[in-house]
């Protein structure tokens, strides 16, 4: 790449409503664990954001519930719709490293989260409420990074703003 194409790229730096508006539209994060024995796990679960954090409700039949409430160290990861993507190499995506923390159940806390996951996600959770195998954890951003294409790979904070290009090095090519 010529100097002009990356200095462009830096140009184009996205803003922080890129980065929500990927939030907004998308309705489960994918989640890495790891076990305390070290062994992964990817899963998935239905999320809501509130004030940068992103809240999930699991049951401890999967999993990466477990290793969530054990508090170890997360990779989450919100990505592009396969079938809405221009180019399957180059999917726009946010991942970031996030510290679980779980929410006591029958407290105010709770009961606002649960409610907003309803909001975004219906009436399952009513259910899934009522359910005592079912845990509330509050996902932490401590740093990360978004994509949004070749080339445009940015450090994020634990607020999701948009810290720098990750990569002033650019692909290189034969």
């Amino acid at each position: 790449m010529n100097e002009q194409t990356q200095e462009a790229q830096r140009q184009a730096k996205p803003v922080a409503p890129k980065v929500k508006e990927l939030i907004d539209r998308t309705q489960s994060v994918i989640l890495a664990t790891v076990d305390a024995e070290g062994n992964p796990n990817s899963s998935y679960a239905p999320f809501v954001e509130i004030d940068n954090r992103f809240y999930i409700l699991v049951s401890f039949m999967a999993r990466h519930t477990k290793n969530l409430a054990e508090g170890r160290k997360t990779s989450v990861m919100l990505i592009e719709d396969e079938s809405a993507t221009k180019q399957i190499y180059a999917r726009e995506r946010l991942t970031i490293e996030a510290i679980p923390s779980q929410i006591a159940r029958d407290t105010d806390e709770w009961k606002t989260i649960a409610s907003k996951l309803k909001e975004r996600h219906g009436k399952i959770i009513d259910i899934l409420d009522e359910m005592t195998d079912f845990i509330m954890i509050a996902l932490n951003p401590v740093k990360g990074a978004y994509v949004n294409g070749f080339g445009s790979a940015y450090f994020v904070n634990e607020n999701m703003e948009i810290l720098e290009h990750r990569n002033d090095q650019n692909h290189q090519t034969k």
